[in-house]
């Protein structure tokens, strides 16, 4: 009875939805400044509304009726649920082909959270979502090349290999030769996205406002902002060829201590447009692919150690991050240089494939978002709370929020012990992950209903990077969380200095703006072994301040205008003196103690000797 009255329930919500979409069809056509590209879309959305009610609503009867009357626990039921689970995968499958784009996307995602979802469904969604989707034709992609670059491939380049080496939810990869004889990998993106990425939008957008109108509890209408913000970037690959520039020259200059352990392939700009992009082709193995790694003489835990400090360095230091890390999208090498391990094993390089989707973290977020990790590596249950709260978990959701990041409980997040975040990859710790997700999803609805959404496309990326630390190394490390806890504290050190030098800048241009600073300059008097005298402007004073704390070691400071080092007025104006005291102080606060006592000793000195004289 409930079954039928389920059916009876979605079939009502599909001809609503066909009714009310084909019903503002005609009005949308004659409205539109584009009636081609409206009809386009009128015809496209329906259609695609219509697949997506009648797979999820055979999923659902699926398991109704196969699952109805067995034993909680039983072997039968066990079995049964296997052949279901690996039914509904395939159909939800062919559901993501027949519509592609973005749902090619959200099946690739799924194929991530093996965590929350069952393993029928993680490995039908990996082993066909990544690499093996839908291609376009020749004749299509010579009606790109026509349009973009006015020719057609084989007039372009020297080569140009007619079948893909690779396609993906937006675009499909060939290998060719340029006029000068070197090797590249082109990117075309399929012709059908301009139109279908606008009806997957609508699409998504009518299910989620529906589904959010009949359950409230499932919000999900963050999502629709996301894709809306997303996936016109992702369309323009010249965007994409700049942000794999810009995200090496943040390792230079940002990180140049594994600068040469992360490569992107170069952008041929001549033969680039919004729908093409040529590159330097790359050769490798994926970084899932444990037996070529292995062939090449790496090691696989070197290569999870190096996408952890890759990944961690773009999210706690850079503010830059790549938020599409699945295994496809991350290519392994062995270091050009020839550098080996301790053990004779060639070191790897990590080359980045598909820079589309970036996100960029303010200051703050990245703060916290360092902050976070650092408390839950360390067991800091109030640091925790406090950085969850400022990120927008609330009080009341922030234990969810760690365990989401973590996948882990509560209990075993503040455990002190070194290994209480390392995921074993067990069967029984993921059935326990799924009874949790189940049972908490509501709470999880609203905990992503609050987060920023930079922060939702941080969680995705955790998805991605904690699936392929599972390839590598059947779960997880304490390696991998070791390097988590040392960028991230170092990001937090870094900021707070951050802090302080704006702080310092702010009082010091106060004081320069002060009725009492007369421009003449500032004297500074060091209280060293050999007594000098140094003159300079504020704007150079934290850095002679460093310089002269590391050249000395014992160094105090104290200053004023030259006005008042003149006039006797210098007790009624001790607290200018102070505070450039203070400002020192704050300066030297990252030097060692010696240095730091110094400043407070040669300061006090100094202003006895002022209170002496006046």
């Amino acid at each position: 009875m409930a079954t039928r009255s389920l059916w009876r329930t979605r079939g009502k919500l599909a001809v609503a939805a066909t009714a009310l979409l084909t019903g503002g069809a005609t009005a949308t056509v004659a409205t539109s400044e584009d009636p081609a590209t409206a009809l386009k879309l009128c015809t496209a959305v329906p259609v695609r509304l219509y697949r997506n009610t009648v797979t999820a609503a055979s999923i659902a009867f699926d398991y109704e009726y196969s699952l109805w009357g067995l034993s909680e626990g039983s072997v039968v039921k066990a079995k049964v649920k296997h052949e279901v689970h690996l039914r509904s995968a395939r159909k939800l499958q062919e559901l993501c082909f027949k519509n592609g784009g973005i749902y090619i996307k959200l099946g690739q995602h799924l194929g991530q959270l093996e965590y929350l979802v069952p393993e029928e469904y993680v490995q039908t969604m990996r082993e066909s979502m990544l690499n093996k989707c839908p291609v376009s034709s020749y004749d299509q992609v010579c009606e790109v090349f026509k349009k973009e670059l006015g020719e057609t491939p084989d007039k372009i380049f020297e080569e140009f290999d007619p079948v893909p080496i690779a396609s993906a939810s937006l675009a499909q990869v060939h290998v060719a030769r340029t006029l000068d004889g070197q090797k590249v990998a082109v990117k075309v993106q399929h012709t059908h996205m301009t139109d279908t990425a606008t009806a997957d939008r609508a699409t998504v957008e009518v299910i989620v406002n529906t589904l959010h109108g009949v359950f409230p509890s499932f919000d999900y209408r963050w999502l629709i902002d996301e894709i809306r913000e997303s996936l016109p970037k992702e369309l323009d690959f010249l965007v994409e060829a700049k942000n794999s520039e810009k995200c090496l020259e943040n390792f230079r200059k940002l990180s140049p201590h594994i600068a040469e352990y992360v490569y992107a392939p170069k952008v041929h700009w001549n033969l680039s447009t919004s729908k093409l992009l040529t590159m330097e082709f790359m050769d490798g193995a994926h970084v899932n692919d444990v037996k070529t790694i292995q062939k090449l003489g790496i090691q696989p835990n070197e290569v999870a150690t190096l996408v952890s400090r890759v990944f961690a360095e773009m999210m706690f230091r850079h503010g830059f991050v790549h938020c599409d890390p699945h295994a496809a999208n991350l290519i392994v090498r062995p270091l050009p240089s020839g550098k080996r391990t301790i053990l004779g094993k060639r070191k790897p390089q990590l080359v980045l494939l598909d820079h589309g989707l970036y996100k960029e973290l303010d200051f703050t977020t990245r703060f916290n978002y360092a902050a976070l990790w650092k408390a839950l590596i360390f067991s800091d249950a109030n640091a925790i709370k406090e950085n969850s709260v400022k990120l927008g978990a609330g009080e009341d959701l922030y234990a969810l929020f760690a365990a989401i990041l973590t996948m882990k409980p509560w209990n075993r997040i503040i455990d002190p012990s070194i290994d209480h975040l390392v995921i074993k990859g067990d069967d029984s710790e993921r059935s326990e992950r799924q009874m949790y997700a189940s049972q908490l999803f509501p709470q999880i609805s609203e905990l992503l209903r609050r987060l920023p959404r930079v922060i939702l496309l941080m969680l995705k990326t955790n998805d991605c990077l904690r699936s392929v630390n599972s390839c590598l190394l059947q779960g997880s490390s304490v390696e991998t969380f070791f390097i988590i806890g040392k960028v991230s504290s170092k990001a937090v050190v870094e900021a707070k200095k951050l802090q302080r030098k704006s702080l310092l800048s702010s009082q010091l241009s106060q004081l320069r703006s002060s009725k009492s600073y007369d421009g003449m300059g500032c004297c500074v008097t060091v209280w060293c072994p050999v007594p000098f005298d140094c003159h300079f402007h504020p704007e150079t004073m934290e850095t002679s301040y460093r310089w002269t704390g590391g050249v000395v070691g014992f160094v105090g400071a104290v200053a004023s205008s030259n006005h008042y080092y003149q006039s006797k007025k210098v007790k009624r104006n001790k607290h200018y003196i102070l505070s450039i005291m203070a400002h020192c102080m704050r300066s030297l606060s990252g030097s060692n103690l010696v240095s730091w006592l110094g400043v407070g000793l040669g300061g006090a000195v100094q202003l006895v000797g002022y209170d002496h004289d006046s």
